[in-house]
């Protein structure tokens, strides 16, 4: 068996598979060519609810009224990177250890006097549990943002961090691999 351009490099030779550098691609690819199993392509389609369900939905938040330094008591206590900043049930933004780093450190300001609101900025990038984990990684890298509220109409159901989403593709990743193997080595696939 030889691959495309398109698929990548290998070869298969009195019945195993010989694989060079390669992709996820490949492994759909190998999948199919081996047997007729069919794999969609190996992008990360599935919704951010499910991440959600996997890691928990709990939220840690902070009103726009405390000050940084009762933000960053609050992440360090709960061993997070961003807290969700929300006024009477509505989310007003995302503080982040960056935004204390570039916003109160850098600039030399003491974050036991200033407020959150006074560094929050204004456009708040969230997304839906329908958006897949692959949509967020996307959002993350166009605006520059490593944790994303996830919403229900205004209703805030979680948040999910930059961390979170390569772990979940680092899994999904393993069980493909694990599948591949387990369907060259003459197993049934899962």
């Amino acid at each position: 068996m030889v691959f495309d351009a398109e698929c990548g490099a290998a070869t298969l030779t009195g019945g195993s598979v010989k694989v060079r550098p390669f992709s996820l691609k490949l492994f759909a690819c190998v999948l199919h060519e081996c047997g007729g199993y069919k794999l969609q392509n190996m992008k990360v389609s599935v919704p951010v609810s499910s991440v959600l369900h996997h890691k928990g939905s709990a939220v840690w938040s902070i009103a726009p009224e405390a000050t940084v330094f009762q933000a960053i008591q609050l992440m360090a206590d709960k061993n997070v990177g961003a807290l969700l900043v929300m006024s009477g049930g509505k989310l007003e933004g995302v503080i982040s250890e960056r935004d204390y780093t570039r916003k109160i450190a850098l600039r030399g300001k003491s974050s036991k006097q200033t407020r959150v609101r006074e560094i929050l900025s204004s456009e708040v990038v969230s997304v839906t549990p329908s958006h897949s984990v692959e949509e967020c990684m996307r959002l993350m890298t166009e605006h520059r943002v490593r944790h994303l509220p996830v919403l229900e109409g205004q209703k805030v159901v979680g948040i999910v961090s930059i961390g979170d989403l390569v772990n979940w593709t680092i899994s999904a990743q393993d069980a493909a691999i694990a599948q591949m193997e387990q369907y060259i080595a003459g197993g049934a696939p899962a």
